[in-house]
């Protein structure tokens, strides 16, 4: 795909998010309707005006064609439709495939949207269920790896490699921390320090309670259309996709290629080409963040510091306000909010938020432009997305 293929094309006109953290009585099905509602609200449009709906499985609700499931749940019958899996990387699939088809004139406005219950819809024994079943049944479970373990293994041998150390990893926690203080409706926001983290408890190690994202409701919502019917309909300050990029680089843990350096070297790679920008040009990002490890490994492969310099980097004060590249202003999955695959849609609310400047006392000054960068299934899937407030056409 050349550079230009994509870039500037496709806007993002609307965002809308549902409540978060503890929602009882409301299913999947509920918190995703109420999510678009408010981002055609935002966008200015009718549902009728939906022709195109992306979405991912919700471990809570029974319905594997989810996107299907959700038309007919909001009254709408569009003419382009999926359920994307790719695991915790889906969010930002569904940004590239949703770019991708309105450009390909598969559809003229597409509803992103996905949510899931995993805090009140299942019990614990089935949350757990949900993801060890996801796990190969054959080579990997009989030996104890559920989706935590092989995260595990990444931190271990991240920290014998390179150095660093389980106060490094507790740091991008208490960052966290601090920034979902600053936004309301977060599911934690209490401050805790370094020695908070690791008195916690274990895991799996090094994992200790506070080093895991948390377990939430919740869904999000976004409207993508063309750069020129975003003018037509007179948008104040659309946020357009300049980039995207995937990698896929193994299902089982003993075929990742490397243990300490992922997908997310040649998904950002791509993302960045087509953007025609590199890190050192992001003003803010969302990094996915369900393990505190899981961080500074991902601020090495999107570029934003060198290989094993990631927990310098964030003892340092790198991913915060006044560091290079402020991250997860929200608070991320580690504080804001945890509801499974649709996970990383929160990240893309936070940064197209704040390349509106629409974050209050978490603003980004400035903000410009922001990467969204989502994995899953031990640093298997891996996407990119790279969002700009200039139509660079």
């Amino acid at each position: 795909m050349s550079a230009s293929t994509l870039r500037g094309k496709v806007a993002v006109v609307g965002i809308g998010m549902s409540p978060v953290g503890k929602v009882p009585g409301r299913s999947p099905l509920w918190l995703a309707a109420d999510a678009a509602k408010k981002a055609l609200a935002d966008a200015g449009l009718d549902k009728r005006d939906v022709d195109g709906v992306l979405s991912c499985h919700a471990f809570a609700s029974p319905f594997h064609r989810f996107s299907v499931a959700f038309s007919e749940y909001f009254g709408i019958q569009p003419t382009f439709s999926n359920t994307l899996q790719v695991s915790g990387a889906t969010a930002a699939t569904m940004f590239n495939i949703g770019a991708a088809a309105i450009h390909g004139g598969l559809a003229k406005v597409v509803l992103v949207v996905a949510s899931d219950s995993l805090m009140t819809g299942l019990t614990p024994d089935l949350a757990l269920r949900s993801l060890t079943e996801s796990r190969d049944q054959q080579y990997e479970m009989p030996f104890g790896i559920p989706v935590a373990n092989t995260f595990a293994m990444t931190a271990h041998r991240h920290m014998k490699e390179f150095g660093t150390t389980a106060e490094q990893l507790a740091e991008v926690a208490v960052v966290h921390r601090r920034h979902a203080a600053r936004t309301p409706g977060a599911q934690q926001n209490m401050p805790i320090t370094v020695d908070d983290v690791v008195n916690s408890g274990w895991v799996t190690t090094p994992y200790h309670k506070l080093d895991c994202s948390l377990i939430s409701d919740g869904g999000a919502a976004f409207i993508l259309t063309s750069a020129e019917h975003a003018k037509e309909l007179g948008i104040a300050k659309p946020v357009y996709i300049l980039g995207g990029g995937e990698c896929y680089t193994h299902e089982h843990i003993f075929l990742m290629p490397s243990l300490t350096t992922t997908g997310a070297v040649e998904s950002s790679r791509r993302a960045y080409e087509m953007a025609g920008y590199g890190p050192r040009d992001m003003h803010t990002a969302g990094v996915y963040d369900c393990f505190t490890g899981t961080v500074i490994m991902m601020l090495e492969d999107l570029g934003f510091c060198p290989k094993g310099e990631g927990g310098r980097f964030v003892a340092d004060g790198q991913m915060t306000y006044g560091g290079q590249i402020p991250s997860n202003t929200h608070g991320g999955l580690l504080s804001f909010a945890h509801s499974g695959m649709p996970g990383s849609l929160f990240h893309f609310h936070e940064v197209i938020a704040q390349l509106r400047g629409q974050c209050g006392d978490r603003q980004v000054p400035g903000a410009e432009l922001g990467l969204v960068h989502s994995l899953g299934a031990g640093f298997a899937t891996n996407a990119t997305t790279i969002l700009g407030t200039e139509n660079t056409l």
